[in-house]
């Protein structure tokens, strides 16, 4: 069996309810798209974490260096990195209190999506986030 995101109306009620975003790998420079997509979904109200040991702040929100420094609730740990890393940030990912390990467009781990899914965190891969907000129409 092969990975599989869990269906439109479960993304859009995630994407609802939630508040915190954890993005991991999350770029200061403007013109990268960590920062861009990261900046419309705080413009659409979520507050962003920013968790990247490179960056002290981004987008006015102090950075963390790992997931595991993060003390406040995370309700979604959208990953910027490339498919080889998702392993190691599932592990970490799986220390802390998140329901929802989100990875963008492009990126993919089966390693990473089984972990997760043994540890009872919903996985979504290879979808952009300020997407599927869009698309699944969003109300926050």
């Amino acid at each position: 069996m092969s990975w599989e995101n869990p269906q439109n109306e479960e993304i859009k009620k995630i994407l609802e309810e939630s508040k915190t975003i954890a993005v991991v790998g999350l770029s200061d420079n403007p013109n990268r798209t960590s920062y861009e997509i990261s900046k419309i979904m705080q413009d659409n109200g979520y507050k962003i974490i920013p968790v990247n040991p490179m960056v002290d702040e981004v987008l006015g929100e102090k950075a963390y260096t790992s997931l595991t420094e993060v003390k406040e609730k995370v309700d979604i740990i959208n990953v910027f990195r490339r498919s080889e890393f998702l392993p190691e940030i599932a592990k970490e990912a799986a220390k802390i209190d998140c329901k929802v390990f989100w990875a963008q467009q492009g990126i993919i781990n089966e390693e990473a999506y089984y972990y997760l899914k043994e540890h009872d965190v919903t996985v979504i891969m290879d979808l952009c986030i300020k997407v599927a907000h869009s698309v699944l129409k969003v109300n926050n």
